[in-house]
């Protein structure tokens, strides 16, 4: 039996993946590339493959060359459904580890829609009043209702789009974390948000 026959069989679409995987095969063997049939899987957007192997014990975690998870692979590939079922199978085994990339994430509002919580103040934490290019971010000037901001992943507000530098507002609460889902439909995008269909994915053109 060839050492990859499992990972061939999965690239295939061979019927006899299952007959290979109820045989004992070992299901986290690995091409010249490091892939495993569960990233293959993944990369091809087979569900049916992918929950089988997830269900037989192959690992969730394991990468390749390319340091990519099943997971990683599938959200490259657009696989949204195959994302789904892995992302839950990382939460199941994997004790609070995941490898969903961490991502900064702010989004820009006008200041007098912030200014509608009750309990909002504005402050000048980090502030830096020149640029790069040494022109004024603000000076000694107030900021008026009409100035654009940017609420973070954090919930912190600055008038700058850079987290932490010119930051307006960080009196963080839950008070406040409701007032921005509930009031200012404010919502970190999930991967599932940004998935995107990335062709090639997948080395030597698995799809």
């Amino acid at each position: 039996m060839s050492d990859v026959q499992l990972i061939e069989a999965v690239k295939s679409g061979n019927p006899a993946v299952r007959d290979l995987v109820e045989s004992g095969v070992e299901l986290n063997q690995q091409d010249e590339q490091g892939w495993t049939p569960l990233n293959w899987a993944a990369g091809k957007g087979d569900l049916e493959t992918v929950r089988l192997l997830v269900e037989k014990g192959a690992d969730v975690f394991k990468v390749g060359r390319d340091q990519r998870t099943p997971y990683l692979i599938a959200l490259a590939a657009g696989h949204a459904e195959v994302v789904k079922l892995l992302r839950a199978a990382e939460e199941t085994v994997g004790g609070g580890k995941n490898s969903r990339p961490q991502r900064d994430y702010c989004r820009a509002y006008v200041l007098k829609d912030l200014r509608q919580f009750p309990g909002w103040t504005e402050s000048r934490i980090n502030w830096k009043d020149a640029d790069e290019g040494g022109e004024a971010e603000g000076g000694d000037q107030g900021l008026s209702d009409e100035d654009i901001v940017f609420l973070h992943d954090d919930s912190t507000v600055t008038q700058s789009m850079w987290r932490d530098r010119n930051i307006i507002f960080n009196q963080v609460s839950p008070e406040w974390q409701e007032f921005c889902t509930n009031t200012l439909n404010y919502k970190v995008p999930d991967d599932l948000d940004l998935i995107v269909s990335v062709k090639g994915a997948a080395p030597n053109g698995a799809s």
